[in-house]
């Protein structure tokens, strides 16, 4: 039997993007330390279709850097 529970407040949306795209300007880049490259490729791609922009990922020490391109 499943209980059911009452005034458990709803958890808060999560961010779903914090990474600066909308402020950058082409040649602009940013550093993002200790992450997986893939989630940062799933946000480039997401966030590019969203804006109209474009965006290339490279690995860089702990972490990874993008540039938006066009």
């Amino acid at each position: 039997m499943i209980e059911l529970t009452k005034e458990v407040p709803v958890p808060k949306p999560r961010i779903r993007n914090i990474y600066p795209y909308r402020a950058m300007e082409v040649g602009d880049s940013f550093y993002i330390p200790n992450v997986k490259m893939q989630i940062v490729l799933n946000n480039n791609y997401r966030s590019g279709k969203k804006l109209g922009m474009t965006f290339i990922a490279r690995r860089e020490k702990e972490g990874v850097r993008v540039w938006r391109t066009a």
